[in-house]
């Protein structure tokens, strides 16, 4: 939840960037209309809007929006100086400019004077950079109050890692909670002891520390001449299970991740992340979750009132099944559900175990003994899913994502690998669905979760979107 909330803060940023590219285009036009002839403000604007101009601008929309991507203003500002990024939001708006005024020389346009464009790069730069400070305070504020923080484990016990946590911890605003230290023993663990930081783990149960607790990043403080082959197990582990890496020392060979050099208080620090989810696509469909939720649930409501009824009526027991389920990056949340079985149905799973049709750690029969006479139908139709709309309005689940595990499922995992499909929120409705559902081996349909984060775009979230309407109506049956 804390990852998304972050995510959709660097999202609204690249919307609101582009809202002031055109509120400062307009104010441009409107301070140098003078320039262009006799015409009024109004006449200018009436007469330009053409198919040409309009698409020149839509291209410089587009431009605009690629540059300040180039120039990192949409990665996360967390480790870098207000000043660095006032040059970022510098270079990105003079080089704007300068695009700007070659594409009015190049089309032609009259309204795009020198007078326009220093009118146009002094407005875009002084509200640009001053709603960056702006946020900042936000963020420096939110993060003083236990928000929007981030939980780092650092491996390594020498000198740099030691003074590395000690400048997060001197510098609350950023919001990072050292959640330990990894190391084996050695010699210099006597030294590192007189600094009041804990040893949570060691290189050998490093892996399972990962499984079990709530990591966001791990920095790695490791020597890369005498641990190199330890340092990139450790990084290959995070980076199965989708965990951020950063490091103060060489590269590694990476297969899956993408790297971003970054600069907190002269140390250069690089970021490992994998997946495809990032960008201003992801605020799109954050918002297409809420939208979407909202809609149906308002649409559905009397249907969904009718269901309560008749499963209340028809079986003893409350209305809804609820379900601790494995999130974003391992945090739990509670799912919820229509209820298709009896009250008490999770207490006999253990009884039922051979039954089991599903390989792997999941649970799952076909004609489960403890499903209701209604329960049946909800299941077959996946109306039972319903109600994990709120859980998606809630931010605990998106449309479209991996399905959320049970813990007693996740628990089971036997492949690290397998892991990473927790490094992005569960969704009502993924490949999986749409590809068999209890017809796909467990090891496919990881495979598949994996696919769908390496390759992740709008395009395919409604794809899988439009393919789960028939899937539902063959009565496959749901998670």
């Amino acid at each position: 939840m804390q990852n998304a909330r972050r995510k959709l803060a660097i999202r609204t940023r690249e919307i609101f960037d582009l809202a002031v590219m055109i509120a400062c285009f307009l104010l441009a036009a409107y301070g140098s209309y003078s320039d262009i002839g006799h015409f009024s403000f109004t006449e200018c604007l009436a007469m330009r809007i053409k198919v040409i101009n309009f698409i020149t601008f839509a291209l410089f929309l587009f431009l605009w929006h690629s540059l300040f991507v180039l120039f990192g203003l949409y990665q996360s500002k967390r480790l870098s100086s207000s000043r660095r990024e006032i040059a970022e939001v510098l270079m990105a708006t003079s080089s704007g400019s300068v695009a700007l005024f070659c594409l009015g020389s190049l089309f032609r346009i009259a309204l795009v004077t020198p007078h326009f464009i220093a009118i146009f790069w002094a407005a875009s730069t002084v509200v640009t950079v001053a709603s960056r400070l702006a946020l900042r305070y936000f963020l420096k504020t939110l993060r003083l109050r236990g928000r929007n923080s981030r939980q780092l484990l650092i491996v390594g016990t020498n000198r740099r890692a030691v003074e590395y946590a000690k400048k997060v911890e001197s510098r609350p605003e950023l919001g990072y909670r050292i959640v330990g230290f990894v190391e084996n023993s050695w010699p210099g663990n006597s030294e590192f002891h007189k600094s009041g930081y804990s040893i949570v783990t060691d290189f050998e149960r490093f892996a399972e520390f990962i499984r079990t607790q709530i990591v966001d990043e791990v920095l790695m403080c490791l020597p890369m001449q005498s641990l190199y082959k330890k340092s990139s197990e450790i990084v290959r582990l995070c980076q199965e299970q989708g965990i951020i890496v950063r490091f103060l020392s060489d590269l590694f060979n990476l297969e899956l991740a993408s790297s971003k050099a970054e600069l907190f208080d002269g140390d250069s620090v690089i970021m490992i992340c994998t997946g495809a989810m990032r960008g201003w696509p992801l605020l799109v469909k954050r918002g297409i979750d809420v939208l979407f939720s909202l809609i149906i649930l308002l649409l559905a409501a009397p249907w969904l009132i009718a269901i309560a009824l008749l499963i209340k009526l028809t079986s003893p027991g409350p209305v809804f099944f609820t379900q601790e389920r494995v999130g974003l990056n391992k945090r739990k949340f509670r799912l919820y559900k229509f209820r298709t079985m009896i009250a008490g149905a999770e207490k006999m799973m253990a009884q039922l175990e051979h039954l089991n049709e599903l390989s792997g750690p999941v649970f799952k029969i076909k004609n489960d003994p403890r499903m209701t006479r209604v329960g049946k139908y909800l299941r077959k139709t996946s109306i039972d899913e319903l109600p994990q709309l709120l859980n998606v309005l809630r931010g605990d689940m998106s449309l479209v994502g991996p399905r959320p595990m049970a813990v007693r499922d996740y628990e089971k995992f036997d492949r690290d690998w397998q892991r990473r499909r927790f490094s992005v929120r569960p969704g009502i409705t993924c490949l999986w669905q749409v590809c068999g559902r209890n017809s796909v081996p467990f090891e496919k349909w990881m495979e598949l979760d994996m696919d769908y984060i390496d390759r992740w775009s709008l395009l395919l979230d409604f794809k899988i979107l439009f393919q789960t309407v028939p899937a539902v109506l063959r009565g496959a049956g749901a998670a």
